[in-house]
């Protein structure tokens, strides 16, 4: 009896460990999240400028020209709970690093984001009446930022907008437009006349970036932030101390990022809008890319995927694709002698 209880207890503890071994194989390993980068539009802001012949001039906006407003700080705070959700497992305001370019409406929006991504709590919180927690923004003079407009600087860049507006592709683009300019009625501000003006905002985005030579404006403008993220995705490879790196920045920004990587939707980045691109470490030790763009605060972010790979991408892939927009020298390509400042918009 002792015999056949003992060969009943190994059989069935040589079949439980097979069991769990089974488990193991079948079950699939899980990807997991080595570094998120994120690059978002400023919220909403007040007008540059206005039309000569308007009653309301800077005086009448509280914050003047170009500032956020109480919309734009809400749009930001939102995007905050919504990254804050999205990521809850992820975050740690240890590891984030957060670069704003030198305006007051992005310096604003990368607060405005920051207090809902990252509300104190426990030790945290050292004023139980302000749940909010200072986290660092980190900011580089106009003059000097290369990261976000790399073509202030840039007189091949300038040249070729030049050569622009002499192609035919400018041109058959800008014939449908032109008619707008002779609109004289009393009531200028019509639907009819708004929607003129989204079209040209559209085509304004296709013309800094997209139209004519359009690899080569890449090189000078969307890839040089893209070679920057690049860096920050490598070194993610080899150590664990960054997880997040955070650009607060334009609709231009991303614009420029977008067709640089051939997928641009053709409108211009709304208010608030974000990029996301993921490193993921695969089970097998591999890496892969995953991108996403928000651009709509009541649906979820949609995939991005590149001409010529499929979602998520091979780390090693997605580096080979991107290559032909990445500058080797971008002074050299630019054809930069001495200091030269350009005109550009910023949105």
């Amino acid at each position: 009896i002792t015999t056949t209880l003992w060969l009943k207890a190994y059989s069935c503890s040589v079949l439980c460990c097979l069991l769990i071994c089974l488990l193991f194989v079948i079950t699939p390993q899980k990807k997991r999240g080595r570094q998120k980068l994120w690059l978002f539009r400023h919220g909403d802001r007040t007008p540059f400028d206005t039309f000569p012949t308007d009653l309301h001039g800077e005086d009448d906006w509280p914050q003047g020209f170009g500032q956020m407003t109480k919309l734009g700080l809400q749009q930001q705070y939102e995007l905050g709970k919504y990254l804050r959700n999205r990521y809850k497992n992820f975050l740690n305001a240890t590891y984030i690093y957060i670069l704003s370019t030198d305006y007051d409406r992005t310096i604003m929006s990368a607060q405005a984001t920051l207090a809902s991504l990252f509300p104190p709590t426990g030790s945290q919180i050292w004023n139980p009446k302000i749940l909010w927690q200072p986290i660092p923004v980190h900011v580089v003079p106009q003059s000097l930022d290369q990261i976000h407009f790399p073509i202030r600087n840039c007189p091949r860049y300038l040249q070729l907008q030049e050569e622009t507006k002499t192609s035919k592709e400018y041109n058959k683009l800008l014939h449908p437009h032109l008619k707008i300019h002779n609109y004289t009625r009393p009531k200028w501000a019509s639907d009819y006349l708004m929607h003129k003006m989204e079209k040209l905002a559209a085509l304004t985005m296709r013309v800094f970036f997209e139209v004519y030579k359009k690899e080569e404006k890449s090189r000078l403008q969307g890839g040089v932030i893209l070679k920057a993220m690049l860096e920050h995705i490598q070194n993610a490879t080899r150590t664990h101390k960054r997880k997040m790196m955070v650009y607060s920045a334009h609709g231009t920004t991303i614009a420029g990022l977008q067709i640089a990587l051939n997928i641009y939707n053709g409108n211009p980045p709304p208010y608030a809008s974000c990029h996301f691109i993921e490193l993921y470490e695969e089970p097998s030790g591999q890496y892969s890319i995953g991108m996403y763009y928000r651009n709509d605060t009541s649906k979820d972010p949609y995939k991005l995927t590149l001409p010529g790979c499929t979602h998520p991408y091979p780390l090693k892939k997605f580096v080979q694709l991107v290559s032909p927009i990445i500058p080797d020298d971008w002074e050299k390509e630019c054809g930069i002698r001495g200091t030269m400042k350009g005109n550009e918009t910023v949105l």
